[in-house]
């Protein structure tokens, strides 16, 4: 009766979803698209902002033509620059005294996923000051507008410029949970390839991954529309045609741009449409062993569509039609299974390993009770799956 009741939510959920405030960013793209970015806040009277970045962007000084460019604008700005990977809450309460003692106006978020996230959740807890981030950890818990939000990633995979979410971990709990509310989808997105050309291969691979994730999952589930279904089509050609060359030659610019728009389009698909397991299960990882998000997600895909089975053999195999990857006279489980190998031979030649490592089978229990109430009822999965299901789904991926 369990998944009777998972597809009522859901349903109710995106029946509800079309009555919804969606927005998307005002996006500056291209080469050198940042230098544009002052300009604009001059235009919208915003003059004091706090940057959210972390302490890699401000060692590689990745942000100083954009502090020139806001001196030159008579822009005051603050940095805060402490932001961690998998921002925790001690930090997001340090950067939001920050805001208030700087009397900013609104936010730069400058970096990864963990910048925008960290940026985010500061929004929230400045709109909505009586509430803990604990109180707000779910669906729609904010619902009070945050001040002005600019996203600039600095990789292409976590989309976090396009969504609802800000994803944050407590790690005395070992808990790694979402904030979901329309006021966090950023008022602007600056999508310039030219910061991204010197991250390192190991990061370019996994954050690709995890775009990659975020389009497969967005695509299979049952909460999809023709908007997402297109967002994630797209994604999905984009990171086949170009992730590898990214890694494997970080100054191809071309690549690099097609990757951010992968990024950004995988985003706009699952804050719609939702993810699944692979992220439940991630997430898990990350609480636990501070496994990198999109490391998690690149090893633990492959499992999970192998494990929905029949479930997700129409959808993979008109991804793999897509990508050139089937013959006319294939089934739709050949061409799911083509798909799924495709996935595995790209982490096999970016050096993805194929189990994750450190694993601690005592840790489990707990590990699977939280991936399960993570999904169920909220993710409109293909197949809804029980803590069974979940427990042989973590032994298939131990090393």
């Amino acid at each position: 009766m369990y998944p009777v009741y998972c597809r009522m939510y859901q349903g109710a959920f995106r029946t509800a979803s079309h009555f919804m405030p969606w927005r998307k960013p005002h996006v500056l793209e291209g080469v050198d698209s940042l230098k544009q970015l002052p300009a604009l806040l001059k235009e919208i009277g915003l003059l004091h902002v706090l940057i959210v970045t972390d302490k890699g962007i401000t060692s590689l000084g990745l942000m100083d033509k954009l502090l020139r460019g806001l001196e030159a604008e008579e822009i005051h700005y603050t940095i805060y620059d402490q932001t961690v990977p998998n921002p925790t809450i001690e930090h997001i309460e340090e950067a939001l005294k920050l805001y208030h003692a700087s009397k900013s106006k609104g936010f730069i978020a400058f970096g990864g996923g963990s910048s925008i996230d960290c940026a985010k959740a500061v929004g929230a807890r400045v709109a909505r000051p009586e509430k803990s981030i604990p109180k707000m950890k779910g669906q729609l818990k904010i619902r009070k507008p945050i001040p002005p939000l600019v996203a600039i990633p600095t990789t292409s995979g976590t989309g976090s410029e396009a969504t609802l979410a800000a994803v944050v971990s407590n790690p005395h709990t070992q808990e790694k949970y979402a904030l979901n509310d329309h006021v966090l989808i950023p008022h602007y997105a600056v999508l310039d390839p030219s910061l991204t050309v010197k991250l390192p291969p190991h990061l370019t691979s996994t954050t690709g991954m995890d775009a990659l994730t975020h389009a497969v999952e967005a695509y299979i589930g049952r909460s999809n529309n023709n908007e997402t279904r297109q967002y994630s089509r797209e994604a999905v050609q984009l990171i086949f045609s170009n992730l590898y060359e990214a890694f494997s030659n970080g100054e191809n610019l071309t690549a690099r741009t097609h990757m951010q728009k992968a990024s950004y389009l995988a985003g706009l698909a699952f804050t719609r449409a939702y993810v699944g397991y692979v992220h439940a299960i991630s997430h898990t990882l990350t609480g636990y062993y501070s496994t990198p998000h999109g490391l998690a997600n690149a090893i633990v895909l492959p499992y999970v569509l192998k494990y929905y089975g029949e479930s997700v053999h129409k959808p993979l195999a008109e991804l793999a039609d897509l990508i050139g990857l089937s013959q006319p006279q294939d089934s739709n489980a050949q061409k799911a299974n083509a798909f799924i190998e495709a996935v595995e031979k790209l982490n096999a030649d970016m050096n993805i390993p194929q189990k994750v490592n450190g694993l601690i089978q005592a840790d489990f229990p707990l590990m699977v009770e939280r991936a399960y109430k993570e999904a169920n009822p909220l993710y409109p999965v293909p197949k809804v799956l029980s803590r069974k299901d979940l427990l042989t789904l973590f032994h298939q991926i131990k090393a």
